[in-house]
């Protein structure tokens, strides 16, 4: 497509989750719930962290930045997504879209990234816990999460960059509650070849990078665990990565069934019902997953909850 033939866009509409204006209120008011649960659960869990000196350890600390992570996707997607529920308007700038799948971009991938790191981390703590404090450092673990940021806004940049440099020359509507690129791609009149060769290359990479350090991390923590000769020690052992397993499970699985599918079986009313497990769904169920299955969590909420704050 010629240059003089591509139209400047001020702004972007989102369709939203539904048309369906009988259901809207409900959905407004579910949606808010589940939000509000991330926002305090997330929130509360980097204040736990940081509150607590027994939690002041490298589990802990990526637990944090999980939960931090968590935030700021959701945060991205969130809020416009429950105005629009309600509002006759549903317009967003065209910036402010571009700097929605910025902020989405960045934290739903170093969220990818940080998982792997955590594998890593469990490794770590079980093949030679006397040593453990010694090999993850806290210099050691601010640079693993230099490098998961670094990772997470290099891609956000490439994507966003060539997302938002294509022709929009037709409708301005996009099919979805945000910006996402399948929507955006499908109302280009511009060649998408490179972005979709972008998007395969760059996401494969991650995932290719991520699912190979759980598995390599995992394969050596089913060896230290053999190593163990009680079966109470490797049953301890194991189930410190019980959390962390489900936590890798539900947002992979999601991920890949999500960006892998074949063309011929996409759809757009399909995406919107995984993005949303995926933007709101995933971020409320990481917090609830590492305080419910974790002793030392429960131990220092009991804490505080037996705290006398007022004297």
């Amino acid at each position: 497509m010629d240059g003089e033939n591509c139209s400047s866009l001020a702004e972007f509409h989102l369709l939203g989750i539904t048309n369906n204006h009988e259901i809207k209120a409900t959905m407004f008011t579910m949606f808010l719930i589940v939000y509000l649960i991330i926002l305090v659960a997330n929130l509360g869990m980097i204040i736990l962290i940081r509150m607590d000196s027994q939690l002041q350890t490298p589990m802990y600390f990526f637990l944090s930045h999980l939960s931090f992570c968590d935030l700021c996707y959701s945060t991205a997607v969130g809020p416009k997504m429950l105005v629009d529920l309600l509002a006759k308007d549903k317009s967003i700038p065209f910036y402010g879209c571009a700097l929605q799948f910025f902020i989405f971009c960045i934290f739903a991938d170093s969220e990818c990234l940080l998982l792997a790191v955590m594998a890593f981390d469990r490794y770590k703590a079980i093949s030679n816990p006397l040593l453990y404090t010694v090999h993850m450092s806290s210099r050691v673990c601010s640079m693993l999460m230099a490098g998961v940021y670094l990772v997470g806004m290099v891609d956000a940049l490439i994507h966003t960059t060539l997302a938002f440099r294509l022709c929009f020359c037709g409708s301005n509507e996009i099919n979805h509650f945000f910006c996402d690129l399948s929507p955006l791609f499908l109302l280009s009149c511009s060649d998408i070849q490179v972005n979709e060769l972008a998007l395969f290359t760059v996401f494969g990479f991650i995932e290719l990078s991520t699912i190979s350090g759980l598995l390599v991390s995992y394969c050596y923590i089913m060896l230290s665990v053999l190593k163990i000769y009680s079966a109470e020690g490797r049953f301890k052992a194991f189930s410190t990565c019980t959390s962390h397993l489900t936590a890798v499970a539900i947002f992979q699985g999601t991920g890949l069934f999500m960006y892998c599918r074949p063309s011929s079986a996409y759809s757009l009313d399909q995406e919107k019902i995984i993005s949303l497990f995926y933007t709101l769904v995933i971020p409320m169920l990481n917090p609830l997953i590492y305080s419910l299955r974790n002793k030392d969590v429960k131990e220092t909420l009991k804490k505080l909850k037996n705290k006398r704050w007022f004297y």
